[in-house]
């Protein structure tokens, strides 16, 4: 489950909001992956998954115009690594979700939390830090 600290805050309150977002969307997949009374989760996963895309696609496209206007040295770096992202979950493979739900949501799980956690972390705290 990821529990949002104030140290993963890049004190841009816009950003910082959209972040803690994406945080409950990463724990709807724990709580998804969790959840041992529903059987198929198809559904739930589609709709996670939509929620993501469409989510990330509206927060990176934020965080990318205050990076522009604040004339960040990094921005293209971080252009790359979001569509990266995008491309990622745009790639999924609906087809093998039924053959194992619970592998898979373990797998999406474990790539968004890692991929927040390292973003935010490792990429976005740099964009204030100048």
């Amino acid at each position: 489950m990821l529990v949002w600290k104030e140290e993963y805050a890049i004190g841009v309150e816009l950003i910082d909001k959209q972040h803690k977002h994406l945080f409950a969307i990463g724990n709807s997949i724990y709580e998804l992956l969790e959840n041992y009374i529903l059987d198929d989760k198809y559904d739930k996963i589609i709709k996670i998954l939509t929620d993501l895309r469409e989510y990330t696609k509206y927060h990176f496209q934020s965080e990318e115009e205050y990076m522009l206007q604040i004339k960040y040295p990094g921005y293209f770096s971080q252009k790359v690594e979001h569509d990266d992202f995008i491309d990622k979950i745009e790639e999924i493979e609906l087809q093998n979700l039924d053959e194992n739900q619970e592998e898979y949501i373990r797998e999406l799980m474990l790539f968004v939390f890692n991929w927040i956690l390292e973003h935010i972390l490792q990429r976005d705290k740099l964009i204030t830090a100048q």
